[in-house]
């Protein structure tokens, strides 16, 4: 199967989205328990393990053939993982949003992704404590889908940009330079938010920008990438540039989210 073709990743994205939906089940069963550090110092609970252990066996069972790269597990692995920008691979963070976790806020999702020639094609965020899922696949389309019994769909679009914009911004990591963009657009409105829900309310229409102007992994970026291009915004680079995933060190210096792709 050409697993970059998007009738393939259709077939896929029921199947990954029920994968999500079981990590989600994990996570809120688990609570943030178990708390400890990793030696970059973030934070870890047994739900980020939980989860990451139902999403790998998920997809290995669905797709055997498909490499998976996710965050706990490179955390646990060798110093200098290989270069992945030309390879078709699973991209996984079982918890984003462990800190908001931790502190008792709803802002924490699940974050899979697939990665084709250092592109995100298909991306799936499902959001525990919201009980609902965004899904996109690039050139197809995007929705947002209940994680309850009756898995009610609805389409998802990104929206013109309105003259006052709302700006998605990291509760836990705004740094300075992302503070100096927002100087810059006066009339914006900052919404503060953890996890890959701020790419979720710029491709739902709720929000327009999200700049991240400080590295950041692939893996908390490239879930909402996808779900942004597909429901018809653009996510690069500040200087305008695509971005490459599956770089050795797993970071994406810099990126700016945008609703609506003709604006800058």
């Amino acid at each position: 199967m050409a697993i970059f073709d998007i009738a393939a990743c259709a077939a896929l994205i029921d199947d990954v989205t029920a994968i999500a939906a079981r990590a989600a089940t994990a996570i809120r069963r688990l609570g943030a328990k178990s708390l400890r550090h990793k030696a970059d110092g973030s934070p870890v609970t047994a739900a980020d393990e939980a989860a990451e252990a139902v999403i790998w066996q998920g997809l290995e069972d669905l797709a055997p053939g498909i490499p998976i790269v996710s965050e706990e597990r490179s955390a646990q692995g060798k110093p200098h993982a290989p270069a992945l920008e030309d390879a078709t691979y699973f991209l996984v963070d079982p918890l984003d949003g462990t800190r908001e976790f931790i502190a008792g806020r709803d802002e924490f999702t699940v974050n899979i992704a697939l990665i084709s020639a250092g592109a995100p094609i298909l991306g799936v965020i499902a959001a525990p404590a919201a009980n609902l899922t965004w899904r996109g696949i690039v050139g197809r389309g995007a929705d947002r889908v209940s994680l309850g019994g009756d898995r009610q769909r609805v389409a998802i679009r990104t929206r013109a940009r309105p003259t006052n914009p709302v700006i998605m911004v990291s509760r836990s990591h705004l740094d300075d330079r992302t503070k100096a963009y927002l100087a810059r657009l006066p009339h914006g409105s900052p919404a503060a938010c953890g996890s890959s829900i701020k790419f979720c309310r710029i491709a739902e229409g709720t929000a327009d920008l999200y700049p991240r102007l400080a590295p950041t992994h692939d893996w908390d970026v490239a879930a909402g990438h996808a779900i942004i291009v597909a429901a018809g915004g653009d996510v690069r680079a500040a200087d305008g540039s695509a971005l490459v995933y599956g770089a050795p060190n797993r970071l994406i210096s810099d990126f700016i989210a945008r609703g609506d792709p003709n604006k800058d």
